[in-house]
């Protein structure tokens, strides 16, 4: 079956959760050989980003009501003729407007990765949400049933780092023979990095006769108040903050264990994906997309939200329990390869978009 034709675009300026995706998928379609072109917007760090060879059109993305993107889309899917167009966050689905679907026309799918307000996203022909819980939601705020679509996110292919460079980059964090921890995010209110801190501070300075450091990956407009609250805690000598990576791989390969202390709010969470792709054992506290995607006990440890006194005990059992962590370990994995792995998602997308364009013409 062959893939349709496909324009994908985001008018985001920086890099976050959402925008990582967008280069995993489109990788994914270059991998697959799917014929893709990619718009972005102009000057912004997705620019700069390593998309395996796929087209990339640099467009203005002003502001969510700018006309010379909205020109600029129209020009693009005129010259390009994608059968799906394809748009991530708000600012780039509001400007995309390709009319009334017709028979022979494109089909725009817009993607949610979020409870985010519908109106921006209302004009598409079709949405996609990467959570059940998220579709329920957008069919409850009025989108037609036949026309919401749930896909997960796939988690990303494994490439392990030669055991030389994992163990330079233990040297260079001063690790020693530490257990790590690693916790992967935007330093946002969502992610709930200051709960996870307030139970680090309730742990004892060794476990299991080995002492224990925390790595942060990323970045964002908590760092000053998260390194104050460290400070404040007595923990800034246990912490590294290592900065926003685009390949988080060799964090997660140096990990004991993967913490994700993000609140309710939180919809999906790659990170539950990525620690399982990478074989690591997984705590996480239970938010919305928790729920739905993990199985307590089996392939990971859950605790409530907000929780730093579970946090905390929930941390000394696992780095205590080596055969826990096996467990964990093993279905975890099992999981990715039945259900998130890229061939098992990326074949639904293409089964997608196949149905998009035989279907009749929606009203």
């Amino acid at each position: 079956m062959e893939w349709p034709t496909s324009l994908q675009l985001i008018g985001s300026k920086e890099l976050g959760g959402a925008e990582r995706w967008f280069q995993r998928f489109a990788v994914a379609l270059a991998t697959e050989q799917a014929p893709a072109v990619l718009g972005v917007r102009r000057g912004s760090a997705l620019e700069r980003l390593d998309y395996a060879g796929l087209s990339l059109a640099r467009l203005p993305f002003l502001s969510v009501w700018d006309p010379l993107s909205r020109a600029a889309i129209k020009r693009l899917v005129g010259r390009e003729c994608p059968q799906i167009v394809q748009t991530y966050m708000g600012r780039a689905t509001r400007l995309t407007r390709l009319g009334r679907l017709q028979r022979g026309g494109a089909v725009h799918i817009a993607r949610l990765g979020g409870y985010y307000k519908l109106s921006p996203y209302r004009h598409a022909h079709g949405w996609v949400g990467n959570t059940r819980g998220l579709c329920d939601w957008m069919i409850g705020q009025g989108l037609p049933v036949a026309q919401v679509h749930h896909l997960y996110n796939f988690a990303e292919p494994v490439c392990p780092h030669p055991p030389a460079a994992i163990e330079h980059l233990r040297h260079s964090l001063g690790l020693g023979d530490a257990w790590v921890l690693l916790a992967l995010g935007r330093f946002v209110p969502v992610k709930g990095q200051s709960y996870l801190l307030q139970a680090l501070s309730r742990l004892p300075a060794e476990i299991d006769q080995r002492p224990w450091v925390l790595l942060l990956v990323g970045d964002g407009p908590l760092r000053a108040s998260l390194q104050q609250q460290a400070q404040d805690s007595g923990l800034s000598q246990r912490l590294r903050w290592c900065g926003w990576q685009a390949d988080p791989g060799p964090y997660l390969q140096l990990a004991d264990l993967v913490v994700f202390p993000s609140l309710e709010q939180e919809t999906l969470g790659n990170v539950i994906l990525e620690a399982w792709a990478w074989r690591r054992p997984l705590l996480s506290a239970s938010f919305r997309g928790a729920r739905e995607l993990i199985r307590p006990g089996e392939d990971a440890l859950t605790v409530p939200c907000a929780d730093a006194p579970a946090l905390s005990v929930a941390i000394r059992q696992l780095l205590g329990d080596a055969h826990l962590r096996h467990e964990l370990v093993e279905r975890g994995a099992r999981r990715v390869r039945e259900e998130f792995s890229q061939a098992v998602i990326m074949q639904q997308y293409r089964d997608l978009y196949v149905s998009l364009l035989e279907a009749p013409s929606w009203p």
